[in-house]
């Protein structure tokens, strides 16, 4: 039996948004509760920041407009995607609260359920992990404009969930993040 939109009957879709400073951890919760969650028989989709924004943005930089414009594009996909009964986790830093904000209230304005997820990582944890060398070019003088040292990052003031990752294991913060999404019926 399936719902009016090709979803199965029972099936519910949802967005769980991951954000945090740059190597806080946010792709690592992701990729480990997809692998889970479909394990589970889940749909699951994992909409990386990195990836949609080569795929959809390429053409923004990295000004206060075009990441908003980022978050936005980001947000509406991924609302499209959990209205079709999918679990939609999204690792994007997305720093300014207004414009994770306006994702939020896009997804009520269809009924589609929205989890806030603040990985809150340190600077000084995420700066020794380094995943993608950003710490280091910024000290060398090679990158301006990193989100939580040279750039605002504007902390959530009321996540859904605050995962501190450098007081836990990567399988401890999964566990965590899965309690949530059980708890709200995503899981």
């Amino acid at each position: 039996m399936s719902e009016p939109n090709g979803t199965p009957a029972g099936w519910q879709g949802g967005t769980v948004w991951l954000t945090g400073l740059p190597s806080a951890g946010k792709t690592t919760i992701a990729v480990g509760l997809a692998e889970r969650l479909r394990s589970g028989g889940h749909r699951v989709q994992v909409l990386d920041g990195d990836e949609v924004r080569a795929a959809l943005s390429s053409e923004l930089g990295f000004s206060k407009e075009d990441r908003d414009a980022n978050v936005r594009r980001i947000g509406y996909v991924a609302r499209l995607l959990a209205q079709h009964g999918v679990t939609v986790l999204v690792p994007v830093i997305a720093p300014y609260a207004h414009s994770r904000a306006a994702v939020r209230d896009l997804h009520a304005a269809h009924g589609v359920p929205y989890v806030e997820v603040h990985v809150a990582t340190p600077v000084e944890i995420c700066a020794d992990r380094d995943v993608k060398s950003l710490y280091a070019r910024q000290v060398a003088g090679e990158l301006s404009g990193l989100t939580g040292v040279d750039d605002p990052y504007e902390a959530p003031v009321d996540p859904d969930l605050r995962v501190h990752t450098q007081h836990r294991t990567v399988d401890e913060s999964l566990r965590q993040v899965r309690a949530l999404l059980t708890a709200r019926g995503l899981a």
